[in-house]
């Protein structure tokens, strides 16, 4: 039973946000304090991601946990209880159809839940975050170090121009390695 009539009820929840909520301030101001730069709410990519980091090659998805269907601590109203179970059903497959495009498009993909940005937790859920993102950045840009073979080459590092396969001959008085006559 709802302490609202149908009007009112309505009203009130016409007036909940869908952008610059709490929790995706909260977020933001975070990253920006730390020197992130991002865009916010990228019309262009599917879901329309709350925070996108191009640099960093991630986007980020700060969700409600009603709206969403957190399953650690959202809950069902009693009343019309159909009607919100196929909704909150449909939006939790549209975030997974949103998600998986995302990754297809090379895009790594992070979701803060609201309850994760409650004050006891906060710092925590900023820092990790943050710690994923470095992470993100380092593997996107990260760089194989060079392999010895059994001739002395290297192995093919991402951006180097490489030879094929070489004959060498023996290191010389000045540690010198020559390539054998073709």
């Amino acid at each position: 039973m709802d302490i609202w009539d149908k009007n009112k009820r309505s009203a009130v929840m016409a007036k909940i946000k869908s952008k610059d909520t709490k929790p995706e301030l909260i977020v933001r101001r975070y990253l920006y304090s730390r020197g992130y730069r991002y865009r916010k709410n990228v019309k262009g990519l599917p879901g329309t991601p709350d925070v996108v980091l191009r640099k960093y090659g991630l986007v980020i998805f700060v969700h409600g946990c009603f709206w969403h269907g957190h399953e650690v601590d959202s809950h069902l109203p009693h009343s019309n209880r159909d009607f919100w179970q196929k909704k909150i059903m449909r939006n939790k497959q549209r975030d997974e159809r949103d998600r998986q495009a995302l990754k297809r498009m090379g895009w790594k993909v992070m979701t803060i839940w609201e309850c994760q940005l409650k004050p006891a937790i906060r710092k925590q859920t900023l820092l990790e975050m943050e710690y994923l993102i470095n992470h993100s950045y380092l593997e996107r840009f990260q760089r194989k170090a060079p392999v010895l073979y059994d001739r002395g080459g290297y192995e093919d590092i991402p951006g180097m121009a490489a030879e094929g396969a070489v004959e060498y001959k023996k290191s010389t008085p000045f540690g010198v390695i020559e390539k054998a006559d073709e």
